[in-house]
């Protein structure tokens, strides 16, 4: 059981975003919709939107860190998820409705992490001049000589 939910608060869009999300994620769901809030989730990390006004706003302070596999998923994540947003550094995006998002490849902390500080130090410095991820170009970093 997750214990843990984050707590998404929309002027009047609670429930367009969910649906626009568990679009975007393959196995995105919808769990419980009402006038006030919807329950989703997103590769099984339930989720509450709710619709509180304009008082307040989404900021980078906050974000989701989605972990990929592949440069298809990041392709497709960030295509979808940029799409009427803006797309920021580092793999960074915010979304149509202002949700900040990290699109990630998972070897990158490993990459980043790595014991030979010249190599992590050039992947970290690839990445600096990156948008959108690749991780062809960060694993050519790494595998430069230096």
């Amino acid at each position: 059981m997750q214990t843990i939910r984050p707590f998404l608060w929309f002027d009047d869009q609670a429930q367009e975003a969910a649906a626009f999300y568990t679009s975007v994620f393959e196995d995105g769901k919808i769990e419980q919709s009402s006038e006030m809030s919807v329950s989703f989730s997103l590769r099984g990390m339930r989720f509450i939107a709710f619709n509180g006004g304009p008082q307040f706003t989404f900021s980078p302070a906050i974000s989701f860190f989605v972990n990929c596999e592949t440069q298809d998923e990041i392709d497709e994540l960030w295509t979808k998820l940029s799409a009427g947003g803006e797309t920021l550094q580092c793999g960074w995006l915010r979304d149509k409705f202002g949700v900040t998002w990290q699109i990630v490849p998972s070897v990158l902390g490993d990459l980043l992490g790595d014991e030979d500080e010249a190599k992590a130090e050039r992947v970290r410095d690839a990445m600096l001049q990156m948008v959108k991820l690749d991780i062809a170009e960060l694993q050519r970093a790494y595998d430069a000589v230096g």
